[in-house]
């Protein structure tokens, strides 16, 4: 496919910055020609090439800083290929008019839109789905849904540091191409696995003298070897996706002017926000639906037994990822235009006491893998991008914990199902997120803040989130749950700490496998209808369709002088804590001021490093982010929710999940990580923003 060259400048062992005699990009007008005296050859000529040339006369001399250089230096200017949108020889006219920054920024939204919707949004929806289908442990599981970062951290330092000097579009279109793939393999074992049947009769979980203990030996199942199908899927999810956030952001700066880079920016990263949440709505809607759709079944969706169509959404992902991947495939190198916002472009690197930064701007520099050291050397040596990637490792271990136990925290604190937790906490990230996204690129252009303002500006969104994070210290008292919180209501013997079986459930032989909570007429929930003692279910609720069970021994009636046994109520007790509404709107601040400066962090990296080493900038700061942060995130936050909890799952004698949490120690266990990684985001953004001797305006 014809292709720009791009614009590369010859120092000969001579750096060039902001220092040499040349008009000032910042005050020169956006069409601007290149070059400075009256007599430069590459005015008023077209796109091209520039090459710095030793020659014996000049109509200018260009200077060093104090003093002319020995050798005067001349501009040679090599005209440009066309910067064509095609395929190979197929570059027809009528598609040229997608050739703009604004259709890629289009392309690439519906890109990074997609990869939100499969990775962020489907993959979290159907992992108890597919671990129920498939037979799966919860650590079988984790290890599907980490094979994606893994794959991500092994080719981040390749694919930026390669991608970063060659054809981006065409990085990002194989890019594209391969987390297709990954979603056609993913949904793969639905096709190739016997239909899913069902032959049991409903359990009602009633006390019963006659019980069958469900736990039975499934370490022997046979479909769960599909676990490696489904890492595989999720491995080339990884590495399809690694070219979008390091190789797309610096193609969309590279193409655009300077002032308007963060808002282009901004509208990409609100993209990829908004996907998982379409990932969630359109998951749960697949879900409602059998996974045998050419089959009927008695099962309904409330049934535990259920498997809904997981796989619906990978097909029509991936679908959707082929297609999108063809016109991005198909765009130049460079964009028509896109030489004069290189040359109008202030350097903001940093600039290093032994000059050893002149180097990178070597044309042939990146070129041979055995520049990557000596890369990576640069960037080590470069203090505010260690400290911002830093700072964003401890922003991306908050964002990817609570993101991970943030609906969670909401149903345990105000008794909400599960389905309510998480449509809250997405009416709260997706306004939120993506605002906050949107508004810190433009905030950046308004504004048209350097690399320091960025980084201060990060440090004010950093205070801000901090001290609305202290929300976490008001919580709702637990709702009495019998012989977990509270005692027994009757006057049978009863006990704490999760002894379920007292006497008025003791001949029903209740088993601990069976969790299907209910809420008895005194107010106090009960494990399960066995638990509470009942003996039949009475009827359904028509406007909620809840089983209404009666004949419950260890449930006293409304009057509790009384002594009659009472009724119990399908699900959990309606909790009365009045601080939802309050803790929802410092959430949505806590949210808002971490994804604002997102976009500002972003853009400051992209400032503070040499031009030829912002792609592999960004995919070292993706390592860093994924192996510090975005990895180790949901482990630490769940470790430090699990201190909390009250009551675990038995699973035939082995500890599963966790079903009550102590809500006052799950709040402040919170805080207190929410602090501590807020506090360091702050610190680091501070070292980043210290001024060094010898540094450049970064």
């Amino acid at each position: 496919m014809p292709c720009s060259k791009q614009e590369l400048l010859d120092l000969q062992d001579v750096p060039m910055g902001p220092s040499l005699d040349m008009a000032s990009p910042v005050d020169s007008p956006e069409d601007s020609p290149e070059g400075s005296g009256p007599g430069s050859p590459a005015r008023d000529v077209p796109a091209g090439r520039i090459i710095l040339t030793r020659a014996s006369s000049l109509p200018g001399q260009i200077y060093r800083g104090e003093g002319p250089l020995d050798t005067p230096l001349s501009l040679k200017f090599i005209p440009a290929e066309p910067q064509l949108c095609g395929w190979g020889a197929l570059t027809p006219q009528a598609i040229q008019t997608f050739n703009t920054p604004r259709w890629v920024l289009f392309f690439l939204c519906v890109a990074s839109f997609l990869q939100g919707m499969i990775i962020n949004g489907f993959i979290n929806t159907v992992v108890t789905s597919i671990e129920r289908r498939f037979d799966l442990r919860s650590y079988q599981a984790g290890l599907i849904a980490s094979s994606y970062d893994i794959a991500a951290c092994v080719c981040l330092a390749f694919v930026s540091y390669f991608g970063g000097t060659g054809h981006k579009p065409r990085w990002l279109g194989w890019g594209v191409l391969i987390m297709a793939l990954g979603s056609l393999v993913f949904a793969l074992p639905h096709f190739t696995t016997p239909p899913y049947q069902v032959s049991m009769p409903e359990r009602t979980g009633v006390c019963s003298e006659n019980r069958t203990n469900p736990c039975h030996d499934t370490e022997g199942g046979g479909l769960s070897s599909y676990r490696f199908v489904f890492m595989l899927g999720q491995f080339l999810h990884g590495i399809g996706a690694t070219p979008l956030y390091t190789l797309g952001v610096t193609y969309l700066d590279e193409n655009v002017k300077s002032s308007y880079a963060p808002v282009y920016i901004g509208i990409f990263y609100t993209a990829a926000i908004v996907g998982p949440a379409a990932g969630y709505l359109l998951g749960g809607y697949f879900l409602n639906i059998y996974t045998e759709v050419h089959m009927t079944t008695e099962l309904t969706p409330e049934n535990p037994l259920w498997v809904g169509a997981w796989w619906i959404g990978f097909l029509a992902g991936g679908a959707a990822a082929l297609v999108i991947a063809l016109p991005i495939l198909g765009y130049p190198r460079q964009l028509p235009g896109s030489q004069k916002y290189v040359a109008m472009r202030v350097s903001e690197a940093h600039q290093l006491k032994d000059g050893s930064q002149a180097s990178a701007a070597d044309p042939q520099f990146g070129k041979s893998v055995k520049d990557m050291p000596r890369s990576v050397l640069l960037l080590l040596k470069n203090p505010p991008f260690l400290f911002l990637c830093l700072a964003g490792a401890t922003e991306a271990t908050l964002i990817a914990g609570m993101s991970t136990f943030g609906p969670k925290f909401l149903e345990s604190q105000f008794s909400l199902s599960a389905s309510e937790a998480a449509t809250w906490f997405g009416y709260m990230v997706v306004p939120a997120g993506g605002g906050g996204t949107f508004l810190g690129g433009y905030i950046v252009k308004k504004l048209n803040l350097r690399c320091r303002g960025i980084i201060r500006f990060c440090m004010v969104c950093a205070l801000i989130s901090l001290l609305a994070i202290f929300i976490f210290l008001i919580h709702c008292p637990n709702d009495p749950m019998a012989g977990v919180t509270a005692p027994y209501p009757s006057n049978l013997p009863s006990f704490f700490g999760g002894n379920l079986t007292v006497g008025c459930n003791a001949d029903c032989h209740c088993i601990r496998e069976l969790y299907n909570p209910v809420c008895g007429a005194d107010g106090v929930m009960y494990y399960s209808p066995c638990h509470a003692g009942c003996s039949a279910i009475n009827h359904s609720e028509i406007a909620t369709g809840r089983k209404v069970y009666s004949g419950c021994g260890c449930v006293l009636g409304g009057n509790v002088t009384s002594r009659l046994p009472g009724l119990a109520v399908d699900g959990k007790c309606t909790s009365s804590c009045p601080h939802m509404s309050a803790f929802l709107v410092f959430l949505f601040l806590i949210i808002s001021f971490t994804f604002l400066c997102s976009i500002p962090a972003l853009t400051a990296t992209l400032r503070c490093v040499p031009d030829s080493q912002r792609s592999f900038g960004l995919g070292i700061q993706w390592i860093v982010v994924r192996t510090l942060g975005g990895i180790p995130g949901p482990i630490a936050f769940g470790s430090v929710i699990d201190i909390s909890c009250l009551l675990w799952q038995d699973q035939c004698g082995e500890q599963g999940s966790c079903y009550v949490y102590q809500n006052s120690a799950m709040s402040r266990y919170t805080l207190i990580a929410g602090i501590i990684y807020k506090a360091s985001r702050g610190l680091h953004a501070i070292r980043a923003d210290k001024p060094v001797s010898g540094a450049g305006l970064c």
